[in-house]
């Protein structure tokens, strides 16, 4: 993202944030936009905090896989057009599929390049945190590897070599952790692949039981890419069902995948506290028809959605309330911004 904000509303921004034209920004007001850049601007690729653009470069299994998954959904668009050409398949629905095949393929791309809510050096618990957390009761944890803050539900990946906050797991697939920055990416991605297979093989399945003559007959050549095709989708329904009932179950109970394999280890499953997560903390709080394209979610209140503050926007939200303020109740100055 290129504006991070901490609590964003609708003031100026139009239809988009209608969700929130009730709220107020500015100073002395309870919310405020972050419109500044936190993210490096140096091209390179990696997963580390110099990297302006994030990719897992250093798992060519994970890559192999991805790079799979695009040859699989630019094969199955390829035979439904075929099919289109030699009229046996309507145009219309030939043109429907390959709408669906490329949603889901830009969605793959986004999941895969997007940040999944790594943890930065400079993170520090927000306010919530340190009032809820910050006991000897319930202490605040670090990271043994990254030897950073570590958010609640954050968990550190030894493949992408950093923490990610509200990790849910690392999808080979999509050669990246899935987690609370590109969730909304991975579960359109789920819900348009899934969409893909279940009409290829309703529409395969129309041609196969109800053609009865010549005109919608494939030829030798398509039957071959059409059954091909047909097991692929049979795959990846049963492949991506299973993983919509995965989400839905984490969202719904508030445990990711990685959390519930341990409680399940444990035998803990059954005293989890964790709350549901609610949509706008996965689809942010943008109008309605951005839920269906990759685009980044704006939230409502970034640090609580990710898990962690840092000083510099800690130092933004001081000064928004009091521009000539230098210190903070919390101990942030603007001597911080140089961090």
């Amino acid at each position: 993202l290129n504006s991070l904000p901490l609590e964003s509303s609708a003031e100026g921004i139009g239809s988009f944030f209608q969700s929130t034209a009730h709220l107020t920004e500015g100073p002395n007001q309870p919310y405020y936009r972050d419109n500044f850049n936190d993210q490096p601007h140096t091209c390179s690729f990696g997963t580390m905090e110099e990297n302006g653009i994030w990719w897992n470069n250093s798992d060519q299994a994970g890559t192999i896989m991805a790079c799979m998954v695009w040859i699989l959904l630019a094969y199955s668009a390829f035979t439904f057009t075929a099919l289109a050409r030699s009229g046996g398949i309507p145009i219309f629905l030939a043109c429907v599929y390959v709408i669906l095949c490329v949603m889901a393929l830009a969605c793959h791309a986004k999941t895969t390049f997007t940040d999944p809510g790594s943890v930065p050096q400079a993170a520090v618990p927000n306010e919530r945190m340190r009032r809820e957390m910050g006991t000897p009761d319930s202490p605040l944890s670090m990271c043994s590897q990254c030897q950073t803050f570590k958010p609640p539900f954050s968990h550190h990946c030894r493949i992408c070599n950093r923490c990610v906050s509200r990790m849910d797991h690392h999808c080979p697939w999509m050669n990246n952790c899935v987690g609370v920055g590109n969730m909304k990416h991975f579960i359109l991605f789920l819900v348009y692949t899934w969409s893909c297979s279940v009409f290829s093989l309703l529409l395969l399945g129309w041609n196969y039981f109800m053609c009865s003559d010549e005109d919608c007959a494939f030829n030798v050549f398509l039957t071959q890419l059409v059954r091909l095709v047909t097991i692929l989708s049979l795959g990846a329904l049963l492949f991506t069902s299973s993983m919509i009932m995965n989400v839905t179950f984490g969202l719904m109970t508030g445990i990711g995948t990685i959390d519930r394999l341990k409680k399940k280890a444990n035998d803990t499953i059954g005293d989890a506290v964790e709350e549901p997560i609610p949509l706008k903390d996965v689809f942010g709080i943008g109008a309605y028809w951005t839920f269906l394209f990759p685009i980044d979610p704006i939230f409502d209140n970034y640090d609580q959605v990710m898990g962690f503050s840092t000083p510099q926007r800690l130092l933004r939200e001081e000064m928004k309330g009091d521009p000539m303020k230098m210190n903070s109740p919390s101990g942030v100055s603007k001597d911080m911004l140089s961090i």
